[in-house]
């Protein structure tokens, strides 16, 4: 049975008739038992009243914790997204880019081909003129041999694009 300071202080030992104890002595004892056993009941209400706020402090911190967790993966996710829709940005402008140059170079390869037919036919105007007035055909200028700089260039630029060299055909 677990007694309380003042039990402690207002309990008195049942006394003998022959072999008694000395009351002060006694009395002294049981105050100083008391005294000692109340600093024990005021430390651990102290230490009942701690750990009742460290529980408290604990599970403040696992919601900030499971916060926190909830935050990062968040955040990952979130640059995740970002990264991949720049590369599909980036995809998709190269493929258009890509397409566009593909195109350019097809309409220049067009305006070249009908400038050629257009030169060719003025040409043959022109012999045909000069042949008209009895003029010989080698009064007109042959047409100048492509350099072998300029027919590089050009299929350089067309494997560039992933076309077929015209050279090769």
């Amino acid at each position: 049975m677990a007694l309380t300071p003042v039990e402690i202080r207002h309990s008195t030992p049942p006394r003998t008739y022959f072999r008694g104890y000395k009351t002060a002595a006694t009395d002294r004892l049981l105050e100083e038992i008391a005294t000692s056993f109340e600093d024990v009941w005021r430390e651990r209400a102290d230490l009942a009243d701690k750990v009742e706020q460290l529980e408290t402090d604990l599970v403040r911190y696992r919601e900030l914790e499971a916060l926190l967790r909830t935050t990062l993966v968040s955040a990952e996710q979130a640059s995740a997204q970002t990264r991949d829709q720049a590369q599909r940005a980036a995809e998709l402008i190269l493929s258009e880019a890509h397409a566009e140059a593909r195109e350019i170079q097809r309409r220049a390869l067009a305006e070249n081909e009908r400038l050629q037919q257009e030169s060719r036919r003025l040409r043959l105007q022109l012999q045909e003129a000069l042949s008209a007035f009895g003029e010989p055909e080698q009064a007109t200028a042959p047409e100048p041999p492509a350099t072998a700089d300029e027919s590089t260039e050009e299929t350089d630029e067309r494997s560039w694009y992933g076309l077929p060299d015209a050279n090769a055909a």
